[in-house]
């Protein structure tokens, strides 16, 4: 609020001219207080009704631990995923590196994927065993970009596939790929 108050700078008789009495100069004081007060609310009122961001994960179900009963899969149902650098896809069948290894893109990898989960539920069927589906190990290279790896993982999810892991690549592997881009650049 404001308020009027008296100065120290009074006059008090002296200095009559012109034979009037001069008026007094008052000061104007403002308080603050209330202001302060309001824009503590104020803050207060937002920080209390805003909402935080909430942190985002994905959900990734990781291979057990060798010690534990692991259900060995099949080489005809299951497969390695290996990404490399600069968007690059590896791919062999079975679990160990002793399949030949072929590369895929992007592009096309959702309609692979597709196509063998489908082979792998005709065989299950074929042959009476439970029908989960290929089982996917995903290998991704030290070279190999982050966002592959989420768009990977968005392609299991399309593609309806529910039994993948992620792994490390092995020193096999790399050794694969590099023979593989070796007889590439010949």
């Amino acid at each position: 609020m404001a308020e009027l108050g008296e100065s120290g700078d009074v006059h008090s008789g002296r200095g009559k001219k012109r034979g009037g009495v001069r008026a007094r100069k008052l000061s104007t004081r403002i308080d603050m207080t209330p202001m302060v007060d309001l824009g503590f609310l104020l803050v207060t009122f937002f920080i209390l009704t805003s909402t935080m961001q909430k942190p985002k994960a994905m959900q990734v179900t990781m291979p057990q631990k060798p010690d534990s009963t692991v259900e060995v899969w099949g080489a005809l149902e299951s497969m390695t995923i290996v990404l490399g650098p600069n968007d690059r896809i590896y791919y062999y069948a079975g679990m160990n590196d002793n399949s030949e290894i072929q590369e895929i893109n992007f592009s096309s990898v959702r309609k692979f994927l597709i196509d063998k989960n489908h082979a792998v539920l005709e065989l299950q069927k074929e042959h009476g065993w439970k029908q989960h589906g290929v089982n996917i190990l995903i290998k991704p290279m030290e070279d190999s970009k982050y966002q592959d790896v989420v768009n990977l993982l968005d392609e299991m999810n399309i593609t309806h596939i529910k039994s993948y892991a992620i792994e490390d690549v092995g020193p096999s592997e790399l050794r694969l790929i590099q023979s593989k881009t070796s007889t590439q650049i010949i």
